[in-house]
């Protein structure tokens, strides 16, 4: 990611409607999943800690930030989440089956080796562990947020789940979420791209009215979006446990 689309999000994680209630999304589904308070928690790609901000808020006391950016652990350490260990998804610094829930939101798009990255999130679960995984949905909504935060891809539901039964996660439930404002979202990324208009961060187009408004338009989406499961959205989410064996590319 840029360096100024990091600093961008990093002064706005904690108040921004689409951080705010993505994080309630996740502690809904991290608090029906029974995780416990002193498991192993994973947070891989901090970003600027939206993340961790999260897991401290809900009394995790074994929590560790992996990232491949000093820009990232900088972030954090500044904003007092907890310190983040230097590490590439693909090559995670940890042991094997010693994780109990590792949240993996948004980073396995930002590198090329996608199953890679998901090979070692299975090999790191504990054999009952959790990985919560998001990544943006539908090529078609490719936009400057995708060129500044250096993804490789935008997926699609069917093919995401192949992967991942094939690097070894087997899916527990998935769903795509912002469905109520995939449209909105849509045309808002044609006008900038026909107007040639840069910044360092969609998240930047924001006042504090829009917050509010589009924070209730979100919170909507994230309550409904896991019952209804609707067939597109600019994100997809699943939960996923590791399988018995991992289906490598050489494997028919």
């Amino acid at each position: 990611m840029d360096e100024a689309a990091y600093a961008a999000e990093a002064k706005i994680e904690a108040t921004h409607w689409w951080f705010v209630e993505r994080r309630r999304l996740f502690s809904q589904l991290i608090r029906q999943a029974n995780i416990p308070a002193d498991a192993a928690v994973v947070d891989i790609g901090t970003g600027t800690g939206a993340n961790l901000r999260l897991l401290k808020e809900m009394g995790f006391s074994r929590v560790t930030g992996i990232d491949a950016s000093p820009e990232a652990a900088r972030w954090c350490a500044e904003k007092g989440l907890g310190e983040v260990k230097a590490g590439d998804i693909r090559a995670l610094p940890l042991a094997d089956n010693s994780v109990d829930l590792i949240m993996a939101t948004d980073v396995v798009e930002h590198v090329d080796e996608d199953d890679a990255a998901l090979r070692e999130i299975s090999r790191v679960l504990r054999p009952d562990g959790l990985a919560l995984i998001t990544v943006p949905a539908f090529p078609s909504l490719w936009g400057l947020q995708d060129i500044k935060s250096h993804h490789y891809r935008r997926y699609r539901m069917d093919p995401f789940l192949r992967l991942l039964e094939r690097t070894g996660l087997k899916v527990e439930k998935r769903f795509h979420f912002n469905f109520l404002l995939f449209v909105p979202i849509f045309l808002a990324r044609q006008v900038l791209r026909v107007g040639k208009i840069d910044l360092n961060s969609e998240n930047e187009v924001n006042s504090p009215l829009l917050n509010r408004i589009l924070r209730g338009v979100f919170r909507l989406d994230v309550t409904t979006a896991p019952y209804i499961r609707p067939p597109f959205g600019v994100s997809i989410l699943v939960l996923a446990r590791p399988s018995e064996k991992p289906i490598y590319a050489d494997q028919n």
